[in-house]
């Protein structure tokens, strides 16, 4: 910024002539003439600011958080949701005795691809009304855990092993006739349902499933 200056001058001149004059009688002596001379000059000069360096703002106006679309729906390409995926079974690895290994298999029925990463939440219903029996599966953290892209009516497993009710005593167990498997992809707080009768442990402490992480189908 280029420097200016500003000067104010302000300078008066007042003079002020009191003549008074007297006689008396027919002559008298004149009064004392007074003169009273005022001169005043006042000089002001404005110093200008250096530049001036403008400060950025906090933010780009998005509130400093992360950029995106926030909530709502995935777009193409985003996490499944659990009410564009079906479920089924389909025969596994076999297992060891007293165990049977088989596979859930997830399809996307929507009409964009998306991605499934980790482990899901799954447990044993019952009653015909969606009742948990048991303790949900416990999930293996030593598989890997792969981030699996789904295309439109694409496939996707989950590896699960499911140790025999009758391996345990019945009063540790109580088992129970299930109707099926509850579901949560991973991430997701919302299920599916996948059909399957098997026996389950319903006491509440027990659990007798092991899941992997989703893999590609």
């Amino acid at each position: 910024m280029r420097a200016r200056s500003a000067s104010l001058v302000v300078a008066g001149a007042a003079a002020v002539l009191l003549s008074v004059a007297g006689c008396s009688g027919g002559g008298g002596t004149a009064e004392p003439t007074a003169t009273v001379t005022s001169t005043q000059t006042s000089t002001v000069t404005a110093t200008p600011m250096g530049p001036v360096t403008p400060t950025p703002n906090s933010g780009d106006g998005s509130g400093g958080g992360a950029s995106g679309s926030g909530g709502g729906s995935a777009a193409a390409g985003g996490a499944c949701d659990a009410g564009a995926l079906t479920g089924s079974t389909a025969e596994g690895g076999g297992g060891a005795a007293g165990s049977v290994e088989f596979e859930l298999v997830l399809t996307n029925t929507g009409s964009s691809e998306c991605t499934l990463q980790g482990w899901p939440g799954v447990s044993f219903v019952g009653d015909g009304n969606g009742t948990q029996l048991g303790a949900p599966a416990e999930q293996d953290f030593s598989s890997p855990h792969p981030t699996v892209t789904l295309a439109a009516k694409g496939t996707a497993i989950v590896p699960i092993k499911v140790t025999q009710a009758a391996n345990y005593p019945a009063a540790d167990c109580q088992p129970a006739q299930a109707d099926g498997f509850r579901v949560y992809p991973p991430g997701s707080k919302a299920s599916l349902f996948i059909a399957d009768p098997l026996m389950a442990c319903a006491k509440a402490d027990v659990s007798i499933m092991t899941v992997q992480a989703v893999q590609a189908g």
